[in-house]
């Protein structure tokens, strides 16, 4: 049997080194090159889960004297820290973060409003710097913040909430039946395995009668600034440790009196998320602490794969093994 933990702070955690970091001696004239001294500049620096995004991107803001704006669509809420491995204390000293614990998990927080934060920050940025970094594993964030999004009606908050709480009661397979019947486009075409794009492609032909791809654009929004956009691609075997050891340290330092904390407020779409979800199964005596963990570790996993998914359809990318090639 697992025994729960002490509780401490998860800022003593530190992250597992890479076997070959993303800025290496090569990378900064690489990124160099890239930028126009004319034209104001974002790096953002991507990647899936437990990669060594943060690193990368304080090495890369630190060498350009400037900020960061994180595209995590799970650390921008203040009662989540150990189970979104929000940046270390230390961390966040080094180098001014934004978009880190701005927001409560009872608020709404969506592409949209990253969108309009993100380009506000910049704009702010831009004030004192000529680059600004950004970091992140959130695809749909970072698209939104680069090409603008799609016009979608808003979706009224009783809606989401009917089935945010019936996914809670039926799980997963009840979710992609639902939305199968009900927009079997998206279910032929999107994430049939990521529960927040179901519910999302749910919520919208409830409301709207319409597939949420209906309301896709083909025009993409021109910023006022460059991007210049740097990927993390770790070996699997790597990435899979990296992961392992991250949840066993979240586990070590407190995520399950941080889960705990949050019971009241289990059903609010912000903790329906891995590393949340899996200790409320426990909670609720649907399985045991060991499979919890275990239950983390694959979904992480799989999270993981489905962000390279994404990433890799994205030919501007420009990929760590290509930096240091």
């Amino acid at each position: 049997m697992v025994k729960a933990k002490k509780r401490c702070s998860f800022h003593s955690y530190r992250r597992p080194a890479l076997t070959g970091q993303v800025i290496c001696p090569k990378t900064g004239p690489l990124i160099l090159m890239l930028i126009n001294p004319r034209q104001k500049t974002v790096i953002i620096v991507l990647g899936p889960t437990a990669s060594g995004k943060t690193a990368a991107a304080i090495e890369l803001a630190t060498r350009y004297k400037t900020e960061i704006i994180s595209a995590d669509s799970r650390q921008c809420f203040r009662e989540l820290n150990i189970g979104v491995a929000r940046p270390s204390t230390e961390e966040l000293k080094s180098v001014p973060h934004h978009f880190i614990a701005t927001h409560s998990i009872q608020e709404e927080v969506t592409a949209a409003s990253f969108e309009q934060y993100a380009l506000t920050k910049a704009a702010e940025l831009f004030i004192k710097h000529d680059v600004v970094v950004m970091a992140g594993g959130t695809g749909l964030y970072i698209k939104a913040f680069c090409e603008g999004l799609d016009s979608i009606p808003a979706i009224p908050a009783n809606i989401r909430d009917i089935i945010t709480r019936s996914y809670e009661e039926n799980g997963l397979s009840w979710l992609q039946e639902q939305v199968k019947e009900k927009d079997p486009v998206f279910y032929e075409k999107g994430e049939i395995q990521n529960p927040q794009r179901m519910m999302r492609a749910l919520e919208v032909v409830e409301y709207t009668g319409q597939s949420i791809l209906s309301f896709r654009k083909n025009k993409k929004t021109e910023r006022a600034f460059a991007i210049v956009k740097v990927g993390i691609d770790l070996p699997k075997e790597e990435l899979h440790r990296r992961i392992h050891y991250r949840v066993d340290q979240m586990m070590e330092h407190g995520l399950l009196q941080e889960v705990r904390d949050l019971k009241p407020y289990q059903h609010l779409n912000a903790l329906q998320t891995v590393g949340y979800k899996e200790i409320f199964d426990y909670l609720d005596n649907k399985i045991s602490l060991e499979k919890a963990i275990e239950d983390i570790k694959t979904n992480t996993r799989q999270y993981a794969k489905r962000q390279m998914t994404w990433f890799r359809k994205d030919p501007g990318i420009l990929w760590n093994e290509d930096l240091r090639s």
